[in-house]
């Protein structure tokens, strides 16, 4: 719900979760009286780990890429840093097995409210496998029109000649309730969704938009096997103690909505409040990691509060949805 279909923004999966997302796109020519339909599917796999990373693949049944091999398959890493200030970046090196190119994306995400605006520099050293080393750039938008649906959509072309047709796409997301998977429909002008593949239109599409969808299933390890966990010495408590919300204004606010925490990351000074507010019509809660405590279930339009007396990095998870995660920073 963070990203626009031709733009990976800053995602990373959360430790110990295997993300399979499948993204269908296809176009339709007539020829003789006949509609004939051509299709574009990417799939993408990927495990978070921790210290925000994530390793990762792409595999397109049909490359852009000139070469004797008809599949293309991009292997991916990628790094997540949170930088304040709704800012957020993230560094993913890449190898294009079918264009035998090394390819990666620098991209930056601010959020405000509803509002993400999205931007990336992409690098490759040997494009489609026949240009000589070439950069990308990159734009896109998402709004968020409530907890469940988001539009988006992004532009991306080439900084030098030849930069032939620059690659677009337009979303409408939507967030399935009571689960963690989103479903998309999109249309764009781009075939293939690697980091080559979207950063200008591929003579697969003839000009044409193509129209798809994508949907995302991740898989939940740590539910399984504790030790997935980032925190090394890790242990999931049996019975986590019950703590009471605080009263008095809070110093910041992270809003829950889309099965979410809006904001991944707060910093207060010791002694200062943070209140969660639950926008979604879904039970949350904010457990810290350590097993230090949990509220009770905090409903929709209801809010908690904790103060943090103490300087330290507080990693807090939602116990009915696990992959809700969020981190405060304490001074």
């Amino acid at each position: 719900m963070d990203r626009s279909p031709n733009l990976s923004g800053t995602w990373v999966p959360d430790p110990a979760v295997i993300q399979f997302n499948f993204l269908h796109r296809f176009h339709v020519a007539n020829s003789a009286g006949f509609n004939a339909i051509t299709n574009f599917p990417t799939f993408t796999l990927a495990l978070g780990l921790p210290a925000n990373l994530g390793l990762g693949m792409h595999y397109a049944t049909k490359t852009d890429v000139p070469s004797k091999v008809a599949n293309e398959v991009e292997f991916f890493g990628r790094w997540r840093h949170p930088l304040g200030s709704g800012f957020t970046l993230a560094v993913t090196p890449a190898f294009n097995a079918a264009a035998k190119s090394l390819d990666g994306e620098v991209g930056v995400n601010w959020t405000t409210g509803p509002l993400t605006l999205l931007g990336a520099v992409r690098g490759m050293t040997k494009p489609y496998g026949v240009d000589t080393a070439r950069l990308a750039v990159a734009g896109g938008a998402v709004v968020h029109l409530n907890s469940f649906i988001g539009l988006s959509a992004d532009v991306a072309s080439f900084t030098s000649a030849p930069r032939g047709v620059a690659a677009w796409s337009a979303g409408l997301m939507f967030v399935i309730p009571g689960s963690p998977h989103t479903f998309s429909v999109q249309v764009s002008n781009v075939d293939v969704n690697t980091i080559e593949g979207r950063s200008r239109r591929g003579p697969g599409a003839v000009g044409k938009p193509q129209y798809g969808f994508e949907f995302t299933i991740p898989l939940h390890l740590a539910r399984f096997r504790p030790w997935f966990h980032s925190d090394p010495g890790y242990t999931r408590p049996a019975n986590a103690r019950m703590i009471p919300s605080v009263e008095g204004p809070a110093n910041a606010e992270v809003k829950m909505n889309g099965i979410h925490y809006r904001a991944d990351t707060v910093t207060v000074n010791a002694g200062e409040i943070v209140r969660w507010v639950n926008g979604d019509p879904l039970v949350h809660t904010v457990s810290f990691d350590d097993g230090s405590g949990t509220p009770a279930d905090i409903p929709q339009n209801g809010s908690f509060a904790f103060k943090f007396d103490k300087p330290g990095t507080y990693p807090y998870h939602c116990t009915q949805h696990p992959f809700m995660k969020g981190v405060v920073i304490v001074k």
